[in-house]
């Protein structure tokens, strides 16, 4: 195959090619160089050298004109042009972060200066103010630096603070001022830590509950913020805040420092926050974890369980409530929207009621399999606990009212109802009461709500659907026009969980009827107006 081709295809690429004038010089030259005596060969240059040369040095002339038109011009130090760009554009980058680092680092400096001088003028106000309070109260100008006594728990070395005047009106009672105790000094051997000079100004033993953890302390400053603007900047209420854990100080400080009226701390048992030792461990494990795999909120959780049992059977056996005779109970995190012009407490009282309540909900069977057969079980062994005119008939359908009042014997199946726990106002008598602590179940809303229903009469049982309220997920917004024209209230009307088909409280409507602020569900006795709408109290 190769003889097909010229011999110059197989010549190397990097050969220095030849021209025809050249080989001729070159034949001429080596005749010419036959017949030269050797001495003289040294100096001589063949013609076709010469011309081999020229040509080579006119190759490499143009190979570096071409090299230097498509590569980097090189520069004294050896550097490329590219090499030089790169390197540039990496010490620009390196000094634009350094600045901006300097920058920033200045503007952090400059903004906790500022703010650490604004925050120490706003503390000297606020205690300049307290001092100027306090000494009014006492009618005498007292120093700032006396404002507190700082004391131990167990045995505060109070600073009396001056008695508010008192009226006789029923059975009131005033609580006593609690005294200062710093968060420095407390004795976290003690359950009780109690803080505040603040007097209260409701008349009634009542107290804001809530049971609370130290790492939800801003959701329980929004609560705080919340029930003290829309009620108790005017009544100065006291504070109970409750813990499985010991309070830190910054949650004692700042809680302390929103509320208007006293302040106390407690550490819950460990005998009221675990499992109790007669309970197989192995089980309780099981149940959760088919719970858990079941999707069911809660299902694995067992500090939840926990806070289920002491709000069912313990909270109202704390030292710490039993001066107090009523309790509202507030979570963190939740929101008022309506001023509240009246002493919710007072209220209460006057008009005989135990309970009271904002929203309705079914709950999930899955979390309370057995617990209405062992609460029939209970009624039905001990008829007498069962009030005369109960609400049976909201937490079981199609029940005869008239066989039960008649046998005492509760039938039927539970339909889920109940009161959602997170917002109660009640009396702690009947938690204490000897019915409802033989009752006592582990749980928390459905246990309350079937022990109301069917231990209190319907008339003892209050629906404040004047009260603006959201727990997420659930909301409810007073209907009429009045609490919004006022200025009372503010939230969007079309925000009602009353008549949300997850809602119990239309059935509730049914049966007791409604108060103002609720809205009746449409083509249901007494739920219409004239013209066939919703009607709205």
């Amino acid at each position: 195959m190769t003889g097909d081709f010229p011999r110059q295809f197989f010549v190397s690429i990097n050969d220095t090619p030849t021209s025809t004038s050249t080989t001729k010089d070159k034949d001429r030259d080596r005749d010419n160089l036959r017949n030269t005596p050797y001495s003289s060969r040294t100096n001589a240059t063949p013609n076709w050298l010469a011309t081999l040369a020229r040509e080579t040095k006119s190759s490499k002339s143009s190979k570096d004109k071409t090299s230097m038109d498509t590569t980097s011009y090189p520069r004294k130090d050896g550097s490329s042009a590219s090499s030089f760009l790169s390197m540039s554009l990496r010490l620009a980058a390196k000094r634009t972060i350094f600045r901006t680092i300097c920058i920033l680092t200045i503007f952090m400096l400059a903004y906790h200066l500022f703010a650490s001088v604004e925050l120490r003028d706003i503390r000297n106000i606020r205690e300049k103010y307290i001092s100027d309070v306090n000494a009014m109260k006492a009618g005498a100008a007292v120093p700032a630096a006396a404002e507190a006594t700082v004391a131990a728990p167990a045995a505060p070395a109070a600073v009396p603070s001056p008695e508010a005047p008192q009226k006789e009106h029923h059975d009131q009672v005033i609580p006593p001022a609690i005294p200062v105790v710093a968060a420095a000094s407390q004795d976290t051997s003690s359950p009780n830590h109690l803080s505040g000079s603040k007097v209260t100004v409701g008349k009634e033993k009542a107290t804001l509950l809530m049971l609370v953890r130290n790492r939800e302390l801003q959701k329980a400053l929004g609560s705080m913020r919340m029930i003290e603007d829309r009620f108790n900047r005017n009544y100065k209420y006291p504070w109970t805040f409750m813990n499985d854990k010991p309070f830190t100080e910054d949650f004692i400080k700042y809680t302390t420092g929103m509320a208007s009226g006293p302040v106390e701390y407690v550490v819950i048992p460990e005998s009221n926050w675990s499992v109790p030792s007669t309970l197989n461990s192995t089980v309780i494990e099981d149940g959760m974890k088919n719970l858990q795999n079941a999707g069911v909120i809660y299902g694995g959780s067992l500090s939840y369980r926990h806070m289920c049992r002491f709000n069912s059977g313990f909270f109202y056996e704390q030292e710490a409530l039993q001066k107090y005779s009523w309790y509202w109970r507030v979570e963190p995190g939740i929101e008022f929207y309506c001023d509240i012009t009246y002493d919710p407490f007072t209220y209460m009282r006057e008009n005989g009621k135990v309970y009271g309540w904002v929203i309705t909900m079914y709950e999930f069977l899955a979390t309370i399999p057995t617990l209405f057969h062992r609460t029939k079980e209970f009624v039905n062994a001990n008829p007498h606990v069962l009030a005369e005119d109960n609400s049976l008939n909201w937490i079981v359908d199609n029940v005869n009212m008239t066989k039960v009042k008649e046998e005492k014997k509760v039938e039927g199946e539970y339909n889920l109802c109940h009161f959602w726990s997170n917002f109660e106002i009640a009396s702690l008598d009947f938690y204490r009461s000897e019915v409802y602590r033989k009752y006592f179940q582990w749980g928390d809303a459905p246990v309350h709500s079937l022990a109301v229903s069917l231990f209190l009469p319907r008339s003892k049982v209050h629906h404040f659907s004047d009260f603006g309220y959201s727990h997420s997920p659930a909301a409810r917004c007073p209907q009429d026009d009045e609490s919004h024209t006022s200025g009372r209230c503010y939230c969007d009307r079309n925000t009602n969980f009353d008549l949300d088909s997850y809602s119990c409280t239309p059935r509730w409507f049914q049966i007791n009827g409604a108060g103002k602020g609720a809205r009746w569900p449409p083509g249901e006795a007494g739920g219409e107006g004239n013209n066939g709408e919703q009607k709205v109290l």
